[in-house]
């Protein structure tokens, strides 16, 4: 059964990449000595249980000998590896039923620069995770030969203000090249941290006038949605746009199937899949001034926004007014429109009430003196 399995898996693999599928990239603030074209974004967020699973991966075009990336992040990784060989091109196929028919069975430091916590190398990556204020993480990036423009430099400061942890990368172009990995191409960067919920930096992929084009995949406890009310109904967030951000929508979503995960955990260094979990396909194709945003995702499961540079956690916090009393009914994702029109009557009414208690209670002290 493993060998038809694996068979299957190559033979479907091939045909997926012989397509015009997007090229696989993620991170921001690309840092060239040449003239070098970050292509789409694809990033995987994974979250249960306090732990997120982040995995994202990057290609270029373009000819250089020193490149390199950094981009901010939540916590301090508590393993940084390699990640699915071919998970990201599992996703896609997954989030695209149209193709369903495919049959799946580092540097020193000096003063008054960052402190580095981590180093490690990932095939032909050397990432470094450093820990320092905006300017403390400007100078080290000029003192390991990190190309930092005007923008990038503005992005790196702001960043600095929410989260003083950055992870940095730059290939060994000697090693990509012995590996075959031109371009830039084929190295997922698996970073496991604790978080208190789903954070992804979006607005650090707005760099120049270029259009963001962007795959973002999730694994969560429950249907992401985009609107509090839906979250309550159980209705359906796809082909929904996320509010306050053109361009960025919700195109699929589905519970783990049994194959699905079978396909997924059975990759390399994968095997921490959640099985009882959402997946969910967002893609974003927008200017680059509307992206001016980070995403979290709340307990409910809706998606909230906040200006890039926003601490992670304090994206909920700004937003906590806005969830609905965790009192009210929820029902589960798909319920029927009738059950659903019902419950919608009795969240108004429910809502109308809890408003009117709220204001007496602010009233009444006045009214007593």
């Amino acid at each position: 059964m493993f060998k038809k399995l694996s068979v299957a898996l190559v033979a479907a693999l091939i045909l997926v990449a012989t397509q015009a599928l997007p090229s696989f990239a993620c991170g921001g603030l690309i840092a060239p000595d040449g003239d070098v074209h970050l292509d789409r974004a694809t990033t995987l967020v994974a979250w249960h249980d306090g732990v997120e699973h982040y995995m994202t991966s990057f290609a270029y075009q373009g000819q250089a000998s020193n490149i390199g990336w950094i981009v901010p992040l939540p916590a301090v990784p508590e393993k940084i590896e390699a990640g699915g060989a071919w998970t990201f091109q599992r996703m896609d196929i997954e989030s695209h039923p149209q193709r369903k028919s495919l049959q799946f069975a580092g540097a020193d430091t000096a003063a008054s620069s960052a402190q580095v916590l981590q180093q490690v190398k990932v095939e032909a990556l050397n990432v470094t995770v450093i820990r320092g204020s905006g300017q403390e993480v400007l100078n080290w990036a000029n003192q390991n030969d990190f190309y930092v423009d005007f923008e990038t430099r503005s992005h790196l400061l702001m960043y600095a203000q929410g989260s003083p942890i950055f992870m940095a990368a730059k290939y060994d172009t000697a090693a990509a090249i012995a590996r075959h990995q031109l371009q830039g191409n084929g190295v997922p960067l698996l970073i496991t941290m604790k978080t208190p919920h789903p954070w992804v930096p979006l607005e650090i992929l707005a760099l120049g006038n270029q259009q963001v084009q962007a795959d973002l995949y999730f694994l969560t406890d429950q249907p992401i949605n985009t609107s509090d009310l839906n979250a309550k109904l159980g209705q359906s967030a796809v082909n929904s746009e996320v509010p306050g951000a053109p361009g960025f929508k919700v195109a699929f979503q589905e519970p783990m199937s049994d194959r699905f995960y079978k396909d997924l955990s059975s990759d390399r260094n994968m095997k921490w899949i959640p099985r009882n979990s959402w997946f969910t396909y967002l893609t974003l194709d927008a200017p680059s001034p509307q992206v001016t945003y980070d995403l979290a995702i709340n307990s409910a499961g809706v998606i909230r926004l906040a200006t890039y540079g926003t601490a992670p956690n304090a994206i909920i916090e700004k937003t906590h007014d806005q969830e609905m009393p965790s009192w009210l009914p929820t029902l589960p994702m798909g319920a029927s429109p009738w059950i659903a029109g019902s419950l919608a009557v009795v969240l108004c009414l429910g809502l109308l009430v809890f408003q009117r208690i709220r204001h007496r209670r602010k009233v009444s002290p006045s009214s007593e003196s």
